[in-house]
This record gives C-alpha cells, structure tokens and sequence, in this order.
C-alpha cells in the first residue's frame, strides 16, 4: 500500500471509532432518560395514590417530629410541613414571659395511601389528642381535614405563592417605613432651618432695641489777637493781599 492508502485507511479507521463513540454515548444518554421516565412515572404512580390532610391549627408545644410520632400510630406517613407562626407574634409571646420555643400555625400530613389519610381524617377531627394525662396536648382537639385531590406539589406552589406574597407585603412596609423616615428627617431639618432663622431675628431685634448714645461735643470760640480780629479773618485777609496784591 501506499502511503496516501495507509493514510486513508487509518483516517477511515479513526472515523469509524469516533462514530462508534458517538453511537455508545447515544445509546447511554437514552438509557438514561428512559431510566429517569420510568422513576418519575413510578413517583406519579405513587403520588396518585397518597394523600393529603390540613391541620388548621397545631397545638402549643408541638413540632414536627412530636406530630409524627402520634399521627404515625394511625398509618404510614411520608411527609409534614407545618407553618412557623408569625415572628411578630413569637417576639410578643416571649416578650411577656411565655413560651420562648418554636411554634406552628397550621400544617399537612401526607399519608402513603389515600384511603388512610381519608379515614384519619375522619376518625380525628374533633376528637381529643389525648395520650397521657400529663402530655402537654392532652385537653387539645385535632382539627385535621381530608384534602379531595391535592398533591404535595400544589403545597409547594402554595407556599411559594405565600413567600412572594410575603415578601411583597415586606418590601411594601419597609418602603412605607423609609417613606414616613425621610419626611420625619425633613422635619427636623426644616425645623432646625427655622429655629436658626428665628435666633438671627432674636438677635437682629435686640441690635436694634439698643438706644443709641448722642454724644455732645462743646463748640470752642475762634481765638482773638490783640487787635480783636479772630484768627480766621486775618487768614483771609493775608490770602486775600497775597492772592490779590497786584491790583
């Protein structure tokens, strides 16, 4: 073979590899979306089938990990979320001495099997927590409630739809705050502007209210010489034959 053959064959021998590559990362990329399809379609499958309950209101006292420990005892759960409460109302409860710890406002629980979380709901409503005598949430009612076709996912846009709001209705009151902060600075610096003004004319007043003192100087009589003619008319008696001498 020639070299520019060699050369050809070799060239050719290299694309062929380079193109078995590109088929191999191909087929691996699909596999891979396959795989992924497969798990979501499962994940869709086992979302139909769960369900979602509403806590409207969460006892004093209790979180997460204590609400799982009791509502677990009627069926498996997957997942809870419950709403921290406002922090403005946290910083007034500790303010007067109350309870310093974290505490909700409402919350969901989402059970594996929808027919459970149907009849949690059922069962509990209304009815006392219980437990011990001495647990903290004894004398409290469940307030839980069945949510007909709701998924976990509309709970995220939910409370992602509450966050902007919130953090619109931040921003509009620091807005608001900043606002009636300027206007008040601009206050007190028209305020200082005036009580300058005021002093200078205070001053002014008093400069002027001050009697001006008329001094009276005693007028001196012309000396006379000997001849009774005052020293200023013999001036000008000399400057007169000085001046006018030649007529």
């Amino acid at each position: 073979m020639t070299k520019e053959e060699t050369a050809a064959a070799e060239g050719e021998s290299e694309q062929n590899v380079d193109d078995a590559t590109l088929n191999e990362e191909a087929m691996e990329r699909k596999k891979r979306r396959e795989k992924r399809k497969k798990r979501l379609l499962k994940e869709a499958e086992k979302a139909e089938k769960r369900g979602v309950c509403y806590l409207s209101r969460v006892p004093p006292h209790m979180d997460p990990l204590k609400l799982r420990q009791i509502v677990s005892q009627y069926g498996e759960i997957d997942r809870i979320y419950l709403t921290p409460e406002d922090p403005v109302a946290q910083m007034r409860r500790k303010k007067s001495g109350g309870f310093r710890g974290q505490e909700f406002s409402e919350g969901w629980v989402e059970f594996i099997d929808k027919k459970v979380a149907k009849r949690v709901a059922s069962m509990l409503n209304g009815e006392q927590i219980g437990g011990k005598k001495r647990s903290a949430f004894y004398y409290d009612l469940w307030n839980i409630k069945y949510l007909s076709k709701f998924k976990w996912d509309d709970l995220k846009e939910e409370i992602e739809l509450k966050n902007a709001t919130r953090e619109q209705k931040l921003v509009m009151e620091l807005s608001a705050a900043k606002k009636e902060r300027d206007f008040y600075l601009s206050k007190v610096d028209q305020s200082k502007a005036l009580s300058k003004i005021g002093e200078r004319l205070m001053k002014k007043r008093k400069i002027e209210m001050v009697p001006k003192t008329v001094r009276q100087f005693p007028q001196k009589k012309p000396v006379e010489n000997e001849t009774g003619e005052s020293k200023g008319q013999l001036s000008r008696d000399i400057l007169a034959g000085v001046f006018g001498g030649s007529s």
